[in-house]
């Protein structure tokens, strides 16, 4: 198998799209305070590595045949789940591999779409059959999500929207043992 230029990658990644470009500097604006060792786990084609600050160490993982660096560390100071956890079927099969990964960090950064009240579930634009597979309809069940896992809140906001209506972004916190 013939290894591609993760650089040559990432750097047409930057030339070619100025909106990735956007939605990852809020995103890296957002966990700005989380460390700088970070996987970005889910990471599609690798916009928020591409747009990284200088100084951040930036693993890149997504089950997708894309140009990534894979998990190299035993240990992230963050790891971001940006658009990933809805797509996941946490109550019939709970992905065992992102449990791991939860075990192995200090802050968990995500993204996720959260039903508006007084939304109809049916007609809501994130109500995807067959893509997302869990729907989080209020910001206390996230924040429950991630209190069973040991983890607690540090942040919440919509800080991609717009131009993203819905998407919640979130920061946890590993609790002391």
């Amino acid at each position: 198998m013939k290894q591609y230029n993760l650089d040559y990658f990432e750097n047409m990644l930057r030339m070619y799209s100025c909106s990735a470009q956007y939605i990852s500097e809020i995103r890296w604006n957002f966990i700005k305070d989380c460390g700088n060792v970070v996987l970005d786990y889910g990471c599609g084609c690798g916009w928020f590595r591409a747009f990284r600050p200088e100084g951040k160490i930036v693993d890149s993982y997504d089950i997708g045949g894309y140009a990534q660096t894979g998990i190299k560390h035993n240990k992230y100071d963050c790891i971001c789940f940006w658009d990933v956890l809805e797509h996941i079927d946490w109550e019939k099969n709970p992905d065992k591999h992102i449990e791991k990964m939860f075990k192995i960090t200090e802050y968990i950064a995500i993204t996720v779409p959260i039903l508006p009240e007084g939304q109809d579930p049916k007609s809501w634009k994130h109500t995807k059959k067959g893509e997302h597979l869990t729907r989080f309809e209020k910001i206390s069940e996230v924040i429950e999500f991630f209190k069973k896992r040991k983890f607690k809140i540090v942040n919440v906001g919509s800080p991609e929207c717009p131009p993203r209506s819905d998407i919640y972004s979130f920061i946890f916190k590993k609790c002391e043992k």
